[in-house]
């Protein structure tokens, strides 16, 4: 969670301030360079330089970044006027220009509104859905979102959930052990029933499914199966009961016999358009989509046969108006009435599939724009550094004093360092979309290390040890391998205090099958709730000088914690306040993506 501080009566979030520092300096060196390139007659590339502000303003506050865009203007006209007057053609063309960046603003801020409405509305449908949905830390487990229909389930606000750590809603620790060894075994699961704890202290039976929808957070689907439960216990005894907690059941319910319907509650009914009468003796298999009637016969056959209770199935059925609609189905062998029968529990999640296609392209869209926005602002950094360095290594023929290429050069490192920015924002949008293949090879680790160390200069800036085996190798991509342990490295290097002492560490772990590459400092140490949010995008774990120095928008080390998953592995962190850091690499022996490209 970004962190805020107060100016002029105001809350602000750091996030925002490192924002709004980088738009006043990109604006400020843009009518600075402006001003020198006219005064010098260079040549039309200041115009292009007013965009970057521009673009980047519009894009993070689409309404303030119009402001912007008209003092921009403002600002280029009044320089042009100063420069080129009486020319009434060039005030014309300027006039032109000033204009063009307050359309280019409007563009921009039209299309992030745009995005941003479609966010609230995707997040309409999550709210209105009748599945109860929590989303949580799979690392921390603190519970991060939840909708309606899970505040209603369990009887807590949402504030009193989010308090609290998904663990806790399990109704006792047998629940909770059960839970960590399927959350351990699997990324994905369906129909995993447990029960949870109310707040009226009642057992709730529920099934879980889940999905990773992110490296670090678990989105969890909650369905109310106690009805079904019941139903279960009551089934073979009184039937008679057993509707008596189906009729008013959000689940759809359906008995069959000899594929037959025999039963049907109201929530059923709903689903098909059918009413009891019609649906009553009528085959089942009718109602389902003709495309999924082979997979559907084959799971009423093989649920027949089995004693316990079978897996959730997803079927497409059609309903009297001639819609499709998606269920999930949940089928128990029963007796009813002396005869062998089964009890179909239907979720209609034709919702949830549409609100995971939305979703899919919302994340595809935001790949997009940042891609789009990135390639935009880096295309003229070239040329920009050119004439910067044309200015500076030969200021005798441009008039350049010392004061103002101590400016120029100032200039010139702040370009350099949007540019490994923009590069940075290229590079994870890519790995987002999962178009980066992974090549691996044999790596000697000794001289990728000590190559590492002296590109880096890593050997004058501190005390660096490097221990590790001279014959040690192991399989992985050795460039993206190199950008992490160089990230790692850098990190260290940033964020310590002299004297520095960096140790650089290679084990294989026999009984874990992994390797190891640790990267220990004597630094400044991270808190455990910075912990959680070092390896995010675009987050600072603080607000110290040291941080806006080195990683102003906390790029590298979310690009690093990718490539290593790309492997098949994760980065673990132990620090100590004030005392250092150990950063540790894992990587499996044979790489997840050893032979096939990576596929986010």
């Amino acid at each position: 969670m970004d962190h805020t501080v107060k100016f002029l009566g105001r809350s602000l979030l750091h996030t925002d301030i490192v924002r709004v520092c980088v738009i006043i300096s990109l604006s400020l060196c843009c009518i600075l360079i402006t001003a020198l390139s006219l005064e010098r007659q260079i040549g039309p590339v200041y115009t292009q330089l007013f965009y970057f502000p521009i673009i980047y303003a519009t894009y993070f506050y689409p309404k303030k970044g119009l402001y912007l865009a008209g003092a921009c203007a403002l600002a280029f006209e009044l320089l042009s006027y100063f420069y080129v007057y009486p020319s009434t053609v060039d005030l014309i063309s300027t006039t032109a220009q000033a204009i063009l960046f307050i359309l280019v603003a409007v563009v921009v801020s039209t299309f992030t509104e745009n995005l941003n409405t479609s966010e609230a509305r995707y997040r309409s449908i999550f709210e209105s859905t009748l599945m109860g949905i929590i989303l949580f830390d799979q690392n921390t487990f603190e519970i991060r979102l939840t909708n309606e229909c899970v505040e209603q389930m369990l009887g807590y606000t949402e504030e009193e959930l989010r308090s609290m750590r998904f663990p806790d809603l399990f109704s006792t620790p047998e629940d909770q052990r059960v839970f960590y060894e399927r959350l351990g075994t699997s990324a994905d699961i369906s129909n995993f029933q447990t029960r949870f704890l109310m707040k009226s202290k009642e057992s709730l039976w529920v099934a879980l499914s889940w999905r990773r929808v992110t490296d670090n957070m678990v989105s969890m689907s909650i369905i109310d199966i106690n009805s079904r439960k019941l139903a279960e216990q009551a089934a073979g005894e009184n039937l008679a009961r057993y509707q008596q907690v189906t009729e008013s059941s959000p689940t759809g319910i359906v008995i069959l016999r000899e594929e037959k319907i025999t039963y049907t509650n109201p929530s059923f009914t709903r689903f098909s358009g059918y009413s009891p009468d019609e649906l009553s003796g009528k085959d089942l298999l009718s109602l389902v989509h003709e495309d999924d009637r082979a997979g559907f016969s084959e799971f009423i056959s093989a649920s027949d046969k089995k004693s316990d209770l079978p897996e959730i199935r997803e079927c497409r059925f059609i309903t009297k108006s001639g819609k499709e609609r998606l269920g999930a189905l949940f089928v128990t062998p029963i007796v009813q009435q002396g005869n062998p029968s089964l009890l179909l529990n239907l979720v209609d999640i034709t919702e949830r599939e549409q609100l995971k296609e939305r979703i899919q392209k919302d994340t595809e869209m935001r790949h997009g724009i940042i891609s789009t926005v990135a390639h935009e602002l880096r295309t003229p950094l070239q040329p920009i550094m050119g004439y910067l360095n044309l200015l500076t290594q030969d200021p005798t023929t441009y008039g350049v004093n010392d004061e103002t290429r101590a400016i120029l050069d100032r200039c010139a490192k702040s370009v350099d360092r949007e540019s490994q920015i923009i590069n940075q924002m290229l590079e994870l949008s890519v790995l987002d979309a999962g178009k980066i293949p992974l090549s691996c090879s044999v790596v000697p680790i000794s001289d990728l290390l000590k190559t590492i160390v002296d590109t880096g200069g890593y050997a004058s800036k501190a005390d660096l040890v490097i221990d590790a085996p001279p014959d040690a190798t192991m399989e992985a991509d050795e460039p993206k391998l190199s950008t992490v342990i160089d990230s790692m490295l850098s990190n260290a290097v940033n964020y310590s205090k002299p004297p520095r002492k960096i140790r650089v560490t290679y084990q294989f772990s026999n009984s874990e099958q992994m390797h190891r590459i640790s990267i220990q400092d004597n630094g400044i140490g991270i808190t455990n709730s910075q912990l959680d949010e070092i390896f995010e995008p675009f987050t600072l774990p603080d607000g110290s000088s040291a941080n806006r120095k080195h990683d102003r928008v906390g790029l590298s080390l979310s690009i690093a914690k990718k490539y290593v998953q790309m492997h098949g592995g994760y980065i673990s962190v132990d620090s100590i306040v004030n005392l250092g850091s150990t950063f540790t690499i894992h990587i499996p022996r044979t790489p997840a993506g050893a032979e096939t490209s990576h596929d986010a």
